[in-house]
């Protein structure tokens, strides 16, 4: 299918083009460009895939930082709200020189602009497409696009399983982007620039919603964590009846008790000897502390800060407590002990 053509299918609203798909926001002006170079000189690019949905809608699974790109540098791209993303100016190449602060097209002759022969020449330009027929069932679609991905810069676990939950209910991957956006919550787990980009403080809210009231001897069985959470997501997202206002009433409540607690330093491991929380955030503390107070958030003890602390504390310098958690240990195995060793910590 020519450019033209799939640019055409876009703006009759016939595909959908998820900006959340393969982090299309990390690619830059200079890989923006290498494509629309690319292009230009008439190199064929890898394949397009897309899913096609019940009503025949074009979902792109992967390809989307080249189908943005491509559809931002004609200026017809909006993003989830509708807004028309800004083109940008292409760069000059060793090979293309003359792009140089080249865009689409211009009114003004100061701006240097494609001629009308090369927008023909690139409407013209041919994609591979592959379709992901309907009938596929909403999971195959997106173990399409991890084993894709594996060919180049692989996502991460939360980054597909964005994916999945997008393709699903948006709504609710929204619902979990704006909790894992709380102040609170952002401020406690302080992670850093890296794992924020890679979705890594969503899997965390989403850990919290799913693990927070599950029942202790069902924690055991839960077998490969990321796979597990994953499931457990997509169900959430396709129940009706889920209860959103009650989970997030649970959720604030409980990183803001945190916040005002400690801040990052409830996730952090405590130094007897120096007496001080020391070191980057843990998985363990975030299941003892975070799941432990969000069990009981309900109907909560009267918490003061030196509470919340002191219990922290408690599982770090309690032996009881603090042994079987060693680096190593298969993440289901470390919260079969985490999470009720968290509910008991904090019951009273």
């Amino acid at each position: 299918m020519s450019i033209g053509e799939f640019t055409n299918l876009y703006r009759d609203g016939e595909v959908d083009v998820h900006p959340e798909f393969q982090r299309i926001f990390r690619w830059d002006t200079t890989q923006r460009t290498r494509l629309i170079e690319s292009i230009l000189l008439g190199i064929p690019l890898p394949s397009i895939f897309v899913a096609q949905s019940e009503d025949g809608i074009w979902d792109v699974v992967d390809g989307v930082q080249r189908i943005s790109t491509i559809l931002q540098f004609q200026g017809v791209l909006h993003d989830d709200e509708g807004h028309l993303v800004k083109p940008e100016p292409l760069l000059a190449t060793d090979l293309l020189p003359s792009l140089e602060s080249v865009v689409w097209e211009s009114d003004d002759i100061s701006v240097p602009a494609l001629t009308r022969a090369q927008r023909l020449d690139f409407k013209r330009f041919k994609l591979n497409l592959n379709i992901v027929k309907r009938e596929s069932s909403t999971q195959s679609k997106y173990d399409l696009f991890q084993r894709l991905n594996s060919y180049g810069s692989q996502a991460t676990a939360q980054e597909v399983r964005s994916c999945i939950l997008i393709g699903s209910n948006r709504d609710f991957y929204y619902w979990v982007k704006e909790l894992a956006s709380n102040e609170s919550f952002l401020s406690t787990v302080a992670l850093s620039d890296r794992l924020l980009n890679e979705q890594y403080h969503l899997e965390l809210a989403l850990r919290f919603i799913v693990f927070r009231q599950m029942p202790a001897a069902e924690i055991s069985t839960i077998g490969n964590l990321g796979d597990y959470l994953t499931a457990a997501a997509l169900n959430m997202a396709m129940d009706s009846s889920f209860d959103y206002e009650a989970q997030k009433s649970a959720f604030v409540d409980t990183f803001q008790i945190l916040d005002e607690a400690g801040g990052d330093q409830v996730f952090k491991r405590w130094n007897q000897g120096s007496g001080r929380f020391q070191g980057a955030f843990l998985n363990t503390a975030f299941e003892v502390v975070a799941m432990g107070l969000g069990y009981h958030i309900d109907t909560p003890p009267d918490f003061t800060k030196m509470s919340v602390l002191d219990r922290a504390k408690t599982f770090w310098s309690t032996e009881t407590y603090s042994t079987g958690f060693a680096t190593g240990v298969r993440a289901d195995t470390r919260m079969a002990k985490s999470i009720p060793l968290g509910r008991e910590l904090f019951a009273n």
